[in-house]
This record gives C-alpha cells, sequence and structure tokens, in this order.
C-alpha cells in the first residue's frame, strides 16, 4: 500500500490493532520500571516510553502502509517533518505522558490517518486500563475491552444535561464556564489525553470543549473514532470542522460533541 493507492480502511485498521497493542506492552513495561523524565525543547515532560512506542509504530507503519507520510510527535520535535499530502498518517505515541508520569493510568497510544484533511481511521489504546477505541469513516466505531469488541455511538444529550469532559492536565476553569455558560450541563468530570474524545464516542459524555494548545497528533486518532461513531469536532471560533495537516500541525480551540 502507497499514498496514490486507496487503502481498505478497514482492513487497515485490522492490521494495526496487533501493532498499537505492541506499542502499549512497550509502553507498559517501562511503566513498571523506575523511568526517567526529561524535558523537551517547549518544556514539556518526556519518557523513554515516548520514543520506544513510536520507533515500533513507525516500523509497523512502514512495512503495513509504505509510502504513506507519517508526521509522528517525537520525530517531529526532532526536526524530522515530512511533506504531507492528501494521506498521512498522525501519530502520538503516548498521549498524556502528565497522566504517564502521575501513574493515572489516563494515557494513550494514537494512530490516525488523514484524508484531505479529514481523519478518516482512528485507534485509540489505553493499555492500563485495557481500552481499545478504533473507528472508520463510514463503517462505524467499537470498543473492545476484557468484554470484548461491541460498537459505540455517540448519544443524544439525556433531558437532565450534558455530561462535559475537560482536560486533567490542562484546565481553564474560567475559560470553560465561559463557554458553558447557558447550557444545561448534568455534570462535568476530568480525563486525561485523547480519551476524552473517545467517552463522547462512547456515549459515557457529551461534550469535550478543549480551550487551550493542542497538536493534531494529540486528537487525531480520537477524532477520528468519535465521527465513526456520530460525532463532530468543531473549531470553536467559526463552527467549522476541524481540518488536518494544518502549517504547523497546531490545533485552534475546539469542541468535539456527540449527537
Amino acid at each position: 500500500m502507497n499514498a496514490a493507492t486507496t487503502p481498505d480502511l478497514s482492513a487497515l485498521l485490522e492490521s494495526l490493532v496487533p501493532l498499537i497493542r505492541d506499542a502499549g506492552q512497550v509502553i507498559m513495561d517501562i511503566y513498571a520500571t523506575d523511568f526517567d523524565v526529561t524535558k523537551k525543547g517547549d518544556d514539556s515532560p518526556v519518557t523513554q516510553a515516548d520514543g520506544r512506542a513510536e520507533a515500533v509504530i513507525l516500523a509497523g507503519l512502514a512495512r503495513l502502509a509504505p509510502g504513506i507520510p507519517v508526521v509522528a510527535e517525537e520525530a517531529v520535535s526532532a526536526g524530522n517533518i515530512p511533506d504531507v499530502s492528501d494521506r498521512f498518517f498522525l501519530v502520538d505515541p503516548l498521549d498524556g505522558t502528565k497522566e504517564f508520569i502521575s501513574r493515572n493510568g489516563e494515557f494513550t497510544v494514537n494512530i490516525a490517518l488523514i484524508e484531505q484533511g479529514r481523519p478518516v481511521l482512528g485507534l485509540v489504546y489505553a493499555p492500563a486500563i485495557g481500552r481499545l477505541f478504533g473507528g472508520v469513516a463510514g463503517q462505524g466505531a467499537w470498543l473492545e475491552d476484557a468484554q470484548g469488541r461491541r460498537a459505540i455511538r455517540c448519544r443524544a444529550v439525556p433531558a437532565e444535561g450534558l455530561t462535559v469532559v475537560a482536560s486533567r492536565s490542562h484546565g481553564d476553569e474560567t475559560a470553560l464556564d465561559a463557554f458553558l455558560g447557558g447550557r444545561k450541563v448534568a455534570s462535568r468530570t476530568n480525563a486525561g489525553s485523547s480519551l476524552k474524545l473517545c467517552l463522547v464516542a462512547a456515549g459515557e459524555a457529551d461534550l469535550y470543549p478543549r480551550l487551550g494548545r493542542t497538536m493534531e497528533w494529540d486528537i487525531a486518532a480520537g477524532d477520528a473514532v468519535l465521527r465513526a461513531a456520530g460525532g463532530k469536532v468543531t473549531v470553536v471560533a467559526d463552527g467549522a470542522d476541524l481540518r488536518y495537516g494544518k502549517p504547523g500541525f497546531d490545533n485552534p480551540h475546539f469542541a468535539a460533541a456527540g449527537l
């Protein structure tokens, strides 16, 4: 499979499941040790788990989908930024490094395929809590855990109001209060990493506003799962669909919502 070949997305997703689980195992092996934490140029924390998991994923993608460019967080930090066109992968080998360091289990491995600016395939794996989310555009989304695999879909907002999920490590309560003003909110909860998008996809939450800085690899896989489950991710400023492949790969403020 190469960048010019139209992939069978369902088959590609299934081929990536063992790969993302392998990367998760690498992370869990390090999680069980007294690992070191260093700082990147932007002062964000990084561990050896980030780099080792990314190496596993990059090797697997080169084997399974040769020719499709990969934009991966740690490679970009090292200055390795490929030219991207209509089709490319976005990889975050360890989203929620702060959650990893604090050992609360809410960190994820993320692989997404972008086509013409939209996430069409995504896998989000939370190895510490044993939850794997997958989704393909137009084909639905699923959750795989100890009970097996089952389809998931966004829910209609309950009569009692929205369940809002916010970032555990990057909260801005004042901005969030302003954004939610006038909305009927039943509860607010926190979660780490891209799990927030997946909670909306699974009908466990209704809205995830992110009013702070994120990068495309942070959310692309969760966005793909959410869209496959019937949800959407829109730009707060103008309500447009969030797009990928932007210069610098920065995201504007966005809101992820279900039905």
